[in-house]
């Protein structure tokens, strides 16, 4: 056992020259009428007492250790490596078209609740687009924020400024938030059912190359429907180690997901020796001392004469 202040440990000196006192001192001698007759000299007594007697410094042995930091070595748990997760979603017109029992926002929207509560421990942040931008969420590991977007970003409520569809603005955006996590792993899930403005001629090159420098990965997923060109979403997917995906309905848009999921498997720490708080076998001890303490001030103590 190790301790993370020792220099308190030198306090201890006070509570053992108090229960040292308390041992070897004699209290006041009180002269009675019997001290001169044939009766036993209660050394028993006279030792029991002064045991009773030393509680007191005892349970300031205890703090003084208590204060010192306790700590022994152990071995840690596996800990879970963070994967920062930036939900990338279109909300322009185009994602209210019909698609299985709702539209392609619906569908969308339930497939990111259904993902973000199965990965626990996971850090995930909401990023809506259009013509323009908007971080709905922060990176985060409380996604109760994330879960409860859905009535307040239907594309039907949004500006018209949202109505058009600009992948690389969006892209350029999310890069900016996960740059700024300083560990674990980051990823890029583009949810788009449209053509993109902004990725022409090597514009989906020069992206993907800045997003590989920062270790970010995209997986885009096409909701619904069939594609303009999917040359820029494979461009971009490829150079950043993803993959591209075609849902053409809900079903298949869950698949995806579940796919996902495998590929960005759940990594783990090798577990490590650390020292840990050690307060239980001190605590216990206090406690004694304590229960010691009471039962001696019911009238195991010297006269205070």
């Amino acid at each position: 056992m190790t301790f993370a202040r020792p220099m308190l440990l030198l306090l201890l000196a006070l509570p053992v020259l108090m229960a040292w006192w308390e041992w070897v001192r004699r209290g006041h001698p009180l002269v009675l009428p019997f001290d001169h007759g044939k009766i036993r000299r209660g050394r028993f007594l006279q030792k029991l007492v002064a045991v009773f007697s030393m509680m007191p410094p005892l349970l300031m042995a205890v703090a003084i250790v208590v204060l010192a930091g306790p700590q022994r070595l152990r071995t840690a748990e596996s800990e879970r490596v963070l994967t920062n997760i930036q939900l990338c979603l279109d909300v322009s017109g185009s994602m209210t078209a019909q698609y299985g029992e709702g539209s392609r926002y619906d569908a969308a929207m339930q497939a990111v609740t259904d993902f973000t509560s199965h990965r626990k421990g996971d850090a995930f942040g909401l990023t809506i687009f259009g013509n323009e931008v908007l971080h709905w969420v922060p990176i985060t590991k409380d996604l109760s924020a994330i879960r409860l977007a859905t009535p307040f970003l239907r594309p039907e409520k949004m500006p018209h400024y949202f109505g058009g569809t600009q992948i690389g603005k969006a892209l350029r955006e999310c890069q900016k938030m996960l740059a700024s996590r300083p560990e674990g792993d980051r990823l890029i899930i583009l949810m788009t059912d449209g053509a993109s403005a902004d990725l022409g001629g090597t514009r989906s090159n020069e992206i993907a190359t800045e997003l590989r420098a920062q270790r970010i990965v995209v997986y885009p997923i096409i909701v619904g429907g069939e594609i303009g060109s999917t040359d820029d979403m494979h461009t971009i997917a490829s150079i950043t180690g993803g993959q591209v995906f075609q849902a053409g309905d809900p079903a298949a848009l869950q698949e995806v997901f579940r796919h996902i999921d495998k590929m960005q498997a759940t990594k783990m720490k090798p577990p490590t020796n650390e020292y840990a708080d050690f307060f239980a076998p001190i605590s216990i001890a206090g406690l004694a001392a304590a229960a010691l303490h009471l039962v001696g001030l019911l009238g195991v103590r010297y006269t205070p004469w």
